[in-house]
């Protein structure tokens, strides 16, 4: 039969033998040691900083760059195109001088076609007058005038007079409703119709007039609404 035998070991006491300022000088030393390392630190963090923001000021100064040289541009571009818009008001002050010059314009070429198409049988033709209006002018003389009588018809734009012969004043009649049916024309009527002699034949020697009104204007020259 064995016996275990246990021995217990205190523990020592340590003894410090340096002279305390020894040990405080190696503390402050410590504290040097982490004093330096975070010095060093905070230079890495300045550096890392001044890098970053130098890139971000080179970057700036590219975007700067680039903005005063789209600026040069423009500049360029809008002295080049600075007479622009005096050509526009020149062109609109033209335009308004050819829509007051022109607005009121009657392409009687038209009415000529229709003429030598549309005269009934048994009536012809031999003059054609055609006259402005002076709106102002033409109504003063609706009005009634001691020893004159007052015309009925209504003041146009324009007025045309036409002389020539027809076989009978029912051809006249024909004539005059003719008239009535042209686009522009207004209240046609004869101012006199009498029979002729020509040769063999009696014929009716006539004078009409008809008032042209706005339809008759062709308004190319009239600037639309909205555009």
């Amino acid at each position: 039969m064995s016996t275990l035998t246990t021995t217990r070991v205190g523990t020592l006491p340590r003894v410090n033998l340096l002279p305390p300022e020894i040990e405080q000088e190696r503390r402050f030393r410590h504290v040097q040691l982490g004093l330096g390392a975070g010095v060093l630190g905070s230079l890495g963090v300045v550096a890392a900083l001044f890098i970053v923001a130098s890139g971000q000021v080179g970057a700036a100064q590219d975007d700067l760059d680039v903005s005063k040289a789209k600026t040069t541009k423009l500049e360029a571009q809008a002295t080049e195109y600075s007479q622009v818009p005096l050509v526009y008001s020149q062109v609109e002050a033209a335009r308004a001088q050819l829509e007051l010059a022109m607005g009121k314009e009657i392409r009687w070429s038209f009415y000529l076609n229709d003429l030598s198409l549309k005269t009934p049988h048994n009536v012809w033709v031999t003059t054609m007058t055609a006259s402005s209006s002076d709106t102002s002018a033409a109504a003063a003389t609706t009005s009634t005038v001691p020893g004159q009588a007052a015309s009925y018809i209504e003041p146009g734009v324009a007025s045309v007079q036409f002389e020539g012969y027809a076989l009978s004043h029912n051809d006249v009649a024909s004539w005059l409703d003719s008239l009535a049916k042209q686009k522009g024309y207004n209240q046609p009527y004869f101012t006199d119709s009498t029979r002729e002699l020509i040769g063999a034949t009696w014929v009716v020697k006539y004078k009409s007039q008809v008032s042209v009104t706005d339809d008759a204007l062709s308004k190319r020259y009239i600037k639309k609404a909205g555009s």
